[in-house]
């Protein structure tokens, strides 16, 4: 379930104590502290987004030279052909082109 940050709204009008609160999705934002029965508003957060898997990582880790010293092979598609040409891998047995038909 995910967490939400509330913050409580004191009487002046001004922001007071932060807390957070797990609750469903369904569940209705809260409107009042559930012990002190202050009104409360909804933080809204930046999401918590994975760094692991961005574009240029991906990118950096499929490249030609990391691939090779990983001992893997790497091939791509030939949009005129069709068939796939080894562009990256020092294995012997493995074919220079493989054709899918």
């Amino acid at each position: 379930m995910p967490i939400y940050v509330y913050q409580v709204i004191e009487p002046d009008g001004s922001e007071g104590q932060v807390f957070e609160i797990e609750q469903s999705m369904k569940d209705p934002a809260l409107k009042i502290h559930p012990v002190t029965g202050q009104p409360v508003k909804r933080v809204y957060q930046p999401p918590n987004l994975a760094y692991k898997h961005t574009p240029g990582k991906i990118k950096s880790l499929t490249a030609d030279e990391n691939v090779e010293k990983k001992g893997f092979t790497k091939y791509v598609k030939d949009k005129v052909t069709g068939r796939y040409h080894k562009t990256a891998g020092k294995n012997a047995n493995a074919p220079d082109v493989l054709d899918p038909k």
